[in-house]
């Protein structure tokens, strides 16, 4: 076992370990530390830990290492950090769905790779020969190595997670979120067997949340939160079972949900009853009990009229015929008659638990308890108004069933009835929770009901009546079915009716004077007759008096009507604020104990932190103090067994050290071993002597009792082969025996063999011969297909191309008309590079043309500026003439320089007119006078603004 000085360290020693390769490895180092008491106080580390450990056991399919290291854990984060613990287990569920989802769909992937879409092309050896040696289709066989192993590790992922998180106050959320997706798993993939044992686990769990009341963090059943997650999941749970048609268990889920609520007397919310009992008739319809049916779909009615207060007039009349065709299917005779005292005990146990299950009483009473019948359902029906609301056509059928007496037409009224009453039906708009109601289902049970009726009043007024009148009068069965329906009603001691199939005649039974039937008959006839009398001779006094007496009834009946709605209306909002002050003060009493929950949960927190502080500090002292003292004890003990026969290992007196007991003890086993391979060898070296001496002994005698047993096997063989020979003479003789007795049926057997072959060698030539048709219509329509696929492929192509070639045309003459574009630019561009090449040579020949000018100015006015100066603009004609030599040969420029103006004023000389004077760009009066401006540009010279002007200018800036 690997020991970290700190988690984060083996965190990184699993990673280093995965990315060689080892993930065993990893894994159990991983392991070793969340199993170690070393590391028991919690940290954010090994919340990352686990992250890491998880994966590693979902890539490997390790389920006993994740149960293992999740019980660990919540021991570790259970008072610290349960939310940790829930994180991990959410990111656990994640990765085991993901991978059984990715090994799903790379199964459905390789059974289309490997579906063969042609008839009539030849299979591959290599599927020929793996066909023959698995003898296992592509699918199944990719669902065992692919599929089936994750759904394995996923089912066990799902039972780790529910079996970590059972009954732990602080994760119900999650442990209903689990059982959930557990549901839902075995409905998307069918899953029967692991749907039977959730629920069984389920169904543990709780059975032990009851018997064991004193545990920690218990969940507790009264609070509602904790009571609505626990009956959600009994709910999820009845739906998938009635979804997967496992009936028995989802009548032990309608049992698991009223022994919760009976637990804390409670009654769930309307919309869970609905939900109920629309389970309940389902079930109650596949196990064709009609009755209890019908009182399902009696509270159902209830539910649904008393609290949906979105239900159509229209649903509500589909539920109400469903309740009364209901009722009618039930049978008009006692199921138990004749049944034995035992069979009526267990009959009635089971009709009390059931009615404690439609009645959903969570305090059952005794005095309470009324009895389930046909006869208290109808007049339920009656009393409670649900044959107001249903139609017409049900209306007239139960009339007819149950206040007619129609022996001869019964049966001819009831079918058009039931022709439409068959029509009816469809998924309710206004009533989601309720299931599809279909009418038609009803139909059988109500035909074979008109035909017991039908033949209970023809016994009281026929005694005899032949079978062919009798077929005639019942349409809906043939005479088989009439005789198996007759002899279940005489079974059960509805009718006497004894069949005559020679004469052809149907004999009911005599029935005396005093019979129930005929006295019933007697007095429905008085009656009939009283209420003709009545008709014919009406009393006109009491006509009169009562008209007298209630003149204004209308008007009373009206005050009444009103005031009783007056009366509903007030009590329904009565009854709508007491429900709104009950939930808002639960809702207040819910706040408050959450808030005092937190508190406590803090402070709790807080106080467990500070005492694993301590006892990790104090434990790690004393693990470091009894480790030591423990190995030098042991090392002692060690010391002085081995010392005994030569010396003490220590002097009396001397100072026992851990590094002393060491030594003496290591000393000591050196010995005692060298001694042992000592012993070993000697006794070694004895046995291999003892042995062969044995060896030489025995020799003789295991020749002498080979010899005897082979004596006594040949005279065995020899007894065995002559009592052989004798049964074998015996059945010899019976076969023959058996062979002259069965000899006389050979020719009928062989008649009875040939017509067999002959009737199934027919029957396997038509076969065969729908088999070729089936094959050639499904070829030639491949066949179809296929060339009519290639020439939509060929149209295809050709259009594609066509619209290619388009687009490449549209492409070459975009790029033409690019090229012609450019083109364009280009010679215009080289047009007007040439213009400015011609004007920049005019300005280059203007400007020459100006500085030849200037040359010619400038050479004229050197001898003008030679002369000495005659008078001084100060008055000191001496002093200018002195110095008038020196300053002209200082400012005399030369040929082709230029003379700036205050320096050809100081070289002025006195009697010479000064030259002609002249502006900053050195324009002045020019030889041949032609006007210019200001600027002296030649004014009959259009101005020039292109690039001459300006190097002309900085060729006169540089001169």
């Amino acid at each position: 076992m690997a020991t970290f000085a700190k988690p984060e360290n083996a965190l990184k020693r699993a990673e280093e370990l995965i990315n060689v390769g080892q993930k065993q490895e990893a894994l159990q180092a991983l392991h070793d530390l969340i199993t170690s008491r070393r590391y028991r106080a919690w940290q954010k580390t090994h919340e990352k830990i686990m992250f890491k450990y998880v994966e590693l056991c979902v890539d490997m399919r390790r389920g006993r290492f994740a149960k293992d290291g999740l019980i660990q854990y919540r021991i570790v984060c259970q008072q610290v950090n349960i939310n940790s613990l829930e994180e991990v287990i959410k990111h656990f569920m994640h990765l085991a769905t993901e991978r059984a989802e990715l090994a799903r769909n790379q199964a459905q992937a390789l059974e289309e790779a490997l579906d063969v879409e042609d008839l009539e092309a030849d299979k591959r050896p290599e599927d020929l020969m793996l066909s023959y040696v698995s003898g296992e289709k592509g699918k199944d066989r990719s669902d065992r190595e692919l599929v089936t192993p994750w759904f394995k590790f996923l089912w066990e992922t799902y039972r780790t997670v529910l079996e970590i998180l059972r009954n732990n106050s602080r994760l119900e959320a999650l442990y209903a979120m689990t059982a959930h997706r557990a549901f839902q798993f075995c409905k998307q993939y069918k899953r029967t067997t692991e749907f039977r044992r959730l629920c069984e686990i389920i169904r543990n769990h709780l059975a032990n949340l009851n018997k064991w009341r004193d545990q920690r963090d218990r969940p507790d059943l009264s609070v509602p939160e904790s009571l609505q997650l626990y009956l959600d999941t009994r709910i999820e749970q009845l739906k998938v079972a009635t979804e997967l048609g496992l009936w028995q268990e989802a009548f032990r889920s309608i049992e698991d949900i009223y022994g919760l609520m009976c637990m804390v007397k409670k009654t769930p919310k309307p919309s869970l009853m609905v939900v109920y009992y629309g389970k309940l008739t389902e079930i109650f319809r596949m196990s064709s009990n009609h009755l209890y049916h019908a009182y399902a779909w009696l509270k159902l009615f209830s539910l649904q009229k008393s609290f949906n207060k979105n239900l159509s007039q229209k649903d509500l009349q589909l539920i109400a015929s469903s309740v009364v065709l209901a009722a009618l299917s039930v049978s008009p005779y006692d199921q138990l008659y004749g049944a034995s005292h035992l069979e009526l005990e267990n009959e009635k146990e089971r009709r009390l638990r059931v009615a404690n299950l439609i009645s959903f009483d969570v305090e059952p009473r005794a005095e309470k308890r009324e009895e389930f019948s046909r006869s208290s359902i109808l007049s339920e029906l009656v009393s409670k108004g649900v044959m107001a609301c249903v139609t017409q056509e049900v209306k007239d059928l139960y009339h007819l069933l149950e206040h007619e007496f129609l022996p001869l037409d019964l049966a001819l009224k009831v079918q058009p009835l039931l022709n439409k009453i068959s029509k009816f039906g469809g998924k309710l708009s206004s009533a989601s929770s309720v299931p599809e109601v279909q009418l038609s289902q009803y139909v059988p049970a109500l035909e074979k009901l008109a035909t017991l009726m039908l033949l209970q009043q023809v016994s009281q007024v026929y005694q005899t009546i032949q079978i062919g009148n009798l077929s005639k009068m019942i349409p809906f069965f043939d005479f088989a079915g009439i005789e198996k329906i007759s002899v279940d009603a005489v079974r059960h001691n509805f009718v006497a009716i004894k069949m005559d199939h020679i004469n052809g005649a149907v004999f009911f039974g005599k029935q005396s004077i005093e019979a129930e039937g005929l006295r019933d008959h007697l007095s429905l006839f008085a009656e009939s007759l009283s209420k003709a009398r009545l008709m014919i001779y009406p009393p006109a006094k009491k006509v009169a008096k009562l008209g007298d007496a209630l003149s204004n009834l209308a008007e009373i009946v009206e005050k009444e009507h009103k005031r009783l709605l007056a009366r509903k209306s007030i009590i329904e909002k009565r009854k709508e604020e007491q429900e709104r002050l009950l939930l808002e003060k639960e809702r207040v009493e819910e706040s408050k104990r959450r808030e005092h929950q937190k508190m406590t949960e803090e402070a709790e927190q807080k106080r467990v932190a500070a005492e694993l502080e301590q006892r990790r500090n104090q434990r790690i002292l004393k693990e470091i103090e009894d480790r030591e003292l423990e190995e030098a004890q042991a090392m002692l003990q060690e010391a002085e067994k081995h010392s005994k026969r030569k010396k003490k290992p220590v002097l009396d007196g001397e100072k026992m050290t851990k590094q002393v007991i060491m030594e003496l003890a290591l000393n000591e086993q050196l010995r005692g071993r060298q001694e042992k391979e000592k012993k070993l060898q000697k006794f070694a070296k004895t046995m291999d002597y003892l042995e062969r001496a044995k060896r030489e002994e025995a020799a003789p005698l295991i020749e002498s009792a080979f010899q005897r047993r082979l004596a006594e096997e040949a005279a065995l063989h020899e007894r065995d082969q002559q009592q052989e020979i004798e049964l074998s003479k015996q059945r010899h003789a019976g076969d023959l025996v058996e062979k002259r007795r069965l000899g006389r049926m050979l020719e009928n057997k062989r008649i009875i063999q040939e017509r067999v072959v002959s009737r199934r060698e027919v029957e396997f030539n038509i076969l065969k011969q729908e088999r070729q048709e089936r094959i050639n219509q499904i070829i030639q329509t491949r066949k179809q297909d296929r060339d009519t696929r290639r020439k939509l492929i060929f149209f295809l192509r050709s259009e594609e191309e066509q619209q290619k070639r388009l687009q490449e045309e549209e492409e070459a003459r975009k790029r033409e008309e690019v090229e012609k574009r450019k083109r364009e630019e280009a010679e215009r561009k080289a047009k007007l590079d040439a213009i400015a090449e011609k004007q920049r040579q005019r300005e280059l020949e203007l400007e020459e043309k100006k500085r030849l000018e200037r040359e010619v100015v400038l050479r004229k006015s050197t001898p003008v500026s030679s002369r000495p100066a005659e008078t001084s603009p100060v008055g000191r004609p001496s002093e200018a003439g002195a110095t008038a030599p020196a300053a002209a040969a200082a400012a005399a420029p030369t040929p082709g320089k230029f003379v700036p103006r205050f320096k050809r004023e100081k070289t002025d000389v006195p009697g010479q007119a000064p030259p002609p004077e002249t502006d900053r760009w050195g324009s002045g009066s020019r030889p041949d006078d032609r006007p210019s401006d200001r600027w002296g540009r030649d004014e009959r010279k259009p101005p020039s603004f292109g690039g001459g002007s300006r190097t002309s200018w900085s060729s006169s800036r540089r001169s």
